[in-house]
Parts: C-alpha cells; sequence; structure tokens
C-alpha cells in the first residue's frame, strides 16, 4: 500500500515538576495511509477542541490508527480494532451539535 511518509520528532522539554530536562530527541520515521497534515487540519477546523489539542490528537490518533491497521490480528489489538472501527466512523461525522 502506497504511504505518505513522515519523520516524527519528541522533544522532552520539563519533567512533570517543571525542571528543564535534558535528554536526546525521540526521532523517527514512519508511514501512514492518510495525510495526517489534512487530517489535523480537519481536527482543528471542526472548532470543538482547542487547536493544539486538536493537533495533538490528531497526530496520536493517525500513528495510533496505523499501527492498528497493520496488526490488527495480533492479540494486542485484535479485540480493540471493531471499537476503533466504530470511534472513527462516529468521528468521521463531525462534531456534535449541541
Amino acid at each position: 500500500m502506497k504511504q505518505h511518509r513522515y519523520r516524527v520528532t519528541v522533544e522532552h522539554l520539563a519533567d512533570a515538576q517543571g525542571n528543564p530536562v535534558d535528554a536526546s530527541p525521540l526521532r523517527f520515521e514512519v508511514g501512514n495511509h492518510d495525510d495526517i497534515m489534512a487530517v489535523v487540519a480537519y481536527l482543528r477546523g471542526r472548532g470543538d477542541l482547542p487547536e493544539e489539542t486538536a493537533t495533538a490528537f490528531g497526530v496520536g490518533l493517525k500513528l495510533f490508527g496505523e499501527t492498528l491497521l497493520e496488526n490488527r490480528d495480533h492479540p494486542l489489538f485484535a479485540e480493540f480494532f471493531p471499537q476503533f472501527v466504530a470511534f472513527m466512523k462516529h468521528l468521521k461525522k463531525g462534531p456534535a451539535q449541541g
């Protein structure tokens, strides 16, 4: 399957007490069947989450989702997969009208 390619960098800026952390960044490359940038733009545009939250959610969701899709028969994920599919369908319906 053709995939978009991404380089992800996570920098640990401060510990739980707010102290600076001197640690090497975590960097890795990963593929995804979706355009993560477009997914994040969609989630930001929904308006039901703050922009920074929507960004973190979108990136995390797509990284987790691709791992889940590629390993859906793995015992660790098999039971969760149907709930994930249902969640994604719900998410794609758009923000709740209130």
